[in-house]
């Protein structure tokens, strides 16, 4: 088929790969623009879609908008059989949408209805979903609302946002091959809105770690902030986030104080912290200019005294 790839994060570079290595005629790549990064902050930085185009030999296009007709006509002139969209970030007008003769198809990582949006992956860990997967689905204008065309699903267990991310984009491109190597066969299905929740995407303000939730509650919070923003509290002010953790029963924990404790106090001199239900102790953490290091390397160069308070 002939196709046009738009995505722009290392989740949609498995899905670009696979179409290109299934034999399909990828005419073009849309992605997002370059914008500032690297060490400095000042360099443009490709991104992960655009540098394995370029790698493939595969035209880059990179609009800030498709709103201009300019643009549509030119994605139009492209004569496409279909478009595969993974994360591509931008909204598509009707004029893109109805271009290709087969429309458009969207790689989402969820099981749709559920997590409609921008951080599907983080709101499944988040809200203790015991499973999640990959919905292939005929885009429509509305927010991933379009039919479905299959899905897989596979446990979330006790995976950061990071290692199901990575599984999903894997389990994608191999769905989206199956479904272009037979696109009539496979029947669109409505979604039901009734069943529909939405992923919004995660903001500043939820990085923070909240120690008057449960320990559960905690433990699912820093892994799906892994690897980013990451979850993190403060110790005099010095901000420390945590990128994975162990959740203490009384039977598995030698503490100092009663089990049953304030939340965010220090419990034991190897950093167990009091939640509002239960306690944590981390494992891998990161001081402010520090790179992740282990827990008990962390307490060696900073002793944090039992019975303290963290914020």
């Amino acid at each position: 088929m002939r196709i046009a790839f738009m995505g722009t994060p290392d989740f949609a570079v498995p899905a670009l790969r696979a179409l290109a290595g299934a034999g399909h005629e990828v005419a073009c790549v849309y992605t997002q623009p370059p914008r500032p990064g690297g060490r400095r902050g000042r360099e443009l930085t490709k991104t992960p879609v655009h540098l394995a185009a370029e790698e493939l030999g595969i035209e880059v296009r990179h609009p800030a908008s498709l709103k201009d007709p300019a643009a549509q006509s030119e994605f139009a002139a492209l004569d496409l059989d279909t478009a595969v969209v993974a994360a591509y970030g931008l909204i598509l007008p009707k004029g893109v949408l109805g271009a290709p003769r087969h429309g458009c198809l969207n790689v989402h990582a969820s099981l749709l209805p559920r997590w409609r949006g921008a951080a599907p992956v983080q709101r499944a860990i988040l809200a203790g979903d015991e499973e999640t997967g990959i919905t292939i689905m005929q885009m429509e204008p509305g927010l991933d609302t379009g039919p479905m065309l299959t899905a897989a699903s596979t446990p979330v267990d006790r995976k950061t946002a990071g290692e199901l991310t990575a599984e999903l984009a894997e389990m994608g491109a191999r769905l989206m091959l199956e479904v272009l190597a037979d696109l009539p066969a496979y029947e669109a299905v409505q979604q039901d809105d009734a069943l529909a929740t939405y992923a919004a995407k995660i903001g500043k303000e939820e990085a923070r770690i909240d120690w008057s939730r449960g320990a559960l509650q905690v433990e699912r919070q820093i892994r799906a902030l892994n690897p980013a923003p990451g979850a993190w509290f403060e110790i005099d002010t010095k901000r420390v986030k945590i990128f994975v953790a162990t959740i203490l029963t009384e039977s598995s924990a030698v503490l100092d104080t009663s089990f049953a404790t304030e939340p965010g106090r220090v419990l034991d001199e190897q950093l167990a912290i009091g939640c509002g239900d239960g306690a944590i102790r981390p494992i891998v953490v990161q001081p402010a200019g520090k790179p992740k290091m282990d827990y008990m390397d962390f307490l060696r160069g900073n002793p944090v005294p039992t019975g303290i308070n963290l914020q």
